[in-house]
């Protein structure tokens, strides 16, 4: 009974982190749901609201290599901690009935408080549960990516709520807010007890650079990963991936709408059941710990192509329960891929560098991923919603076919 209890207190890291990873997550999912009452609301365009979103994508993405650059430094627990209280002075900034101009201030804040929490969450979990890292970042990712099927339904319960500032909206984010300084308190209190002293942890982190102490030479050892080949085609396909998936998460909901003629409920429904088969990350991420890392990347690689492109097949005349398969698919796969990217990066990353390296590899992919919803805006409204989605879909089939090439060269 001592050892059974033991073992689940160890749980409490992955618990309290994939809970903060999960508010910082619902934040972000809770702003496409309401780009239909937002647009309408401020009198904006999708262009500028896909723009808006960008920004919050952008912000997230140059946050990724400093944040890992200190986890590596100071320690993950204290940047976790930094990042969630920065999202929620974001997220309360938008309880004030205020011009667009705050709006999108807000959401660049909490771009740049939720932009620290992968990268310094993938390297703390991965010490606590080094044996198991795959399982470790499928619970965890698992747990990020409910937040996308939670917040569309939380969008439509909180239109029942009574109004912060006029807007049944705001407060969302005000409950949101409250919920990530628990949170954080959570975090300093239970995890810290769970890692070596940082100050240990930092020392072994310079000795493993081979001694580089200043900041220009860890830069250096960071940019020195690229040349390796292996390492720069799987940032290709990581780069290739969260353009095509942020894209279609970003207008997803609208998509289905304008495309496919479904009414906004149902088209939330299918939005929140992208993020509802994340579960698979569970699956996925034990599976690489036991038949390796690249035979399931290329295989969830794979479905989520499929997924996307028999999304774009159905949205001609394919019913409710057609296009629910499809993004189901796309759901099962892009979720599926995740947890087992991070634990390939961590298995290919020198120890010494591994918070860097993995921030230096995301900063790329989200800022590819912050173009996607831009690019998906102005294309809808040039060239039309079906050529926006086609070469999202061309992405994901090129990361899927790198993919596989790695893994015929290993």
């Amino acid at each position: 009974m001592t050892l059974a209890r033991a073992r689940l207190a160890r749980l409490d890291a992955l618990a309290v982190t994939a809970a903060i990873w999960f508010f910082g997550k619902f934040l972000r999912y809770a702003f496409p749901p309401l780009f239909e009452t937002l647009g309408a609301s401020y009198g904006v365009s999708r262009t500028v609201l896909g723009t808006a979103f960008t920004g919050f994508m952008l912000m997230y993405a140059l946050l990724q290599f400093p944040s890992g650059l200190l986890a590596d430094r100071v320690g993950p627990v204290a940047v976790v901690a930094a990042g969630g209280l920065v999202t929620t002075v974001g997220a309360l900034a938008l309880v004030v009935d205020a011009p667009f101009g705050v709006l999108v201030g807000a959401m660049v804040l909490m771009g740049a408080g939720t932009g620290v929490y992968k990268t310094a969450s993938v390297e703390l979990l991965s010490r606590v549960y080094h044996t198991r890292t795959g399982r470790a970042l499928g619970v965890f990712d698992t747990t990020g990516s409910l937040a996308g099927a939670a917040a569309p339904a939380a969008v439509v319960v909180a239109a029942g709520l009574p109004p912060v500032a006029g807007a049944p909206w705001r407060t969302l984010f005000l409950v949101g807010g409250l919920a990530g300084l628990a949170l954080v308190g959570a975090l300093l209190v239970r995890v810290p007890r769970r890692l070596a002293d940082d100050r240990t942890i930092a020392a072994q982190g310079a000795a493993s650079d081979g001694g580089a102490q200043t900041s220009a030479g860890s830069v250096r050892a960071y940019l020195g990963l690229f040349g390796r080949l292996r390492f720069a085609a799987f940032v290709a396909v990581t780069v290739l991936f969260g353009f095509a998936y942020n894209g279609v998460v970003a207008f997803l909901p609208l998509y289905l709408v304008t495309e496919a003629g479904l009414p906004s409920a149902s088209a939330n429904l299918l939005f929140g059941a992208l993020f509802a088969v994340s579960l698979v990350q569970l699956g996925t991420g034990e599976a690489s710990d036991r038949v390796g890392r690249l035979p399931v990347l290329v295989a969830t690689l794979g479905v989520a192509t499929a997924g996307l492109a028999a999304t774009l097949a159905l949205s001609s005349g394919g019913g409710v329960l057609e296009l629910g398969a499809a993004v189901v698919a796309l759901g099962l796969g892009a979720h599926g891929f995740r947890p087992v990217r991070g634990a390939y990066l961590m298995q290919i990353l020198p120890d010494g560098v591994a918070g860097g390296g993995l921030g230096a590899v995301r900063t790329l992919l989200m800022g590819a991923g912050a173009v996607g919803p831009a690019v998906v805006g102005y294309l809808s409204e040039t060239v039309g919603f079906r050529a926006a989605f086609g070469l999202l879909a061309v992405a994901l089939a090129g990361a899927t076919g790198l993919t596989a090439l790695l893994w015929t060269l290993e």
